[in-house]
């Protein structure tokens, strides 16, 4: 059984989740505050965390930035901070995925299934091939770890899907659509910034020059491709 680890201040929120979660076959454990939550974390084996952004004695974002340290743990940010500007910093820093308040419970129950969906077909995909290598660039797909010309990369959860995606099949070109419908496993709804924005992100990890990508390069009107070398 998955244990998740639902974090708000809001008492009743935490018992909600916890009624939806409970019956859809999860074990829960719950804090208050991130402080509590990183202690309950490195004590407990956690397999997916809910956590608001807005918390007492530690938020979301720094709880997020000190799981992200050694872990690559699903994250599921849950927060009345709805503006884009708030998710996709969120994003940045290796949320998976963001559901705003007031929320559906059986919303965030689906959002935490497809997590774990999603997981798994990629540990099925990974089982075949160890690692790719492609110029200096080489994406281990066992311990989901980059090396560029021999130096170890950090990526979030969803860097790696993406690198994954286009190395596996490099030469190819991808539009923002087909990349978010592959790793998001949703219907692309025309949000590009949070392509870019990972995009981005990885083109600094990789290049030499991110302003003159030699690896992952932009496809103008369509997408992006990742270079064969």
């Amino acid at each position: 059984m998955k244990t998740i680890l639902i974090i708000d201040d809001e008492t009743e929120i935490r018992e909600l989740l916890t009624i939806y979660l409970k019956n859809h076959g999860y074990a829960t454990l719950e804090a208050s505050n991130g402080v509590d939550a990183l202690m309950i974390y490195r004590r407990e084996q956690i397999d997916l965390v809910i956590a608001d952004i807005m918390m007492p004695a530690m938020d979301g974002y720094v709880l997020l930035k000190k799981m992200r340290q050694n872990s690559q743990i699903p994250f599921l940010f849950l927060s009345a901070k709805s503006d884009d500007m708030d998710k996709i910093y969120g994003l940045q820093l290796g949320a998976d995925d963001y559901v705003g308040k007031p929320f559906n419970p059986l919303e965030v129950v689906s959002r935490v299934q497809a997590l774990f969906r999603r997981i798994d077909a990629f540990a099925k995909q990974n089982d075949d091939q160890e690692s790719i290598e492609i110029g200096d660039v080489t994406l281990d797909l066992t311990s989901c770890k980059l090396y560029k010309a021999g130096v170890q990369k950090e990526l979030t959860s969803y860097e790696f899907k993406i690198l994954s995606l286009l190395m596996r099949q490099a030469g190819r070109v991808f539009t923002k659509a087909s990349i978010y419908e592959h790793v998001w496993g949703e219907e692309y709804i025309g949000d590009e910034n949070i392509i870019m924005v990972y995009i981005s992100k990885i083109r600094e990890k990789i290049e030499d020059n991110p302003r003159k990508p030699a690896y992952l390069i932009t496809i103008r009107g369509l997408g992006y491709r990742f270079e064969k070398h």
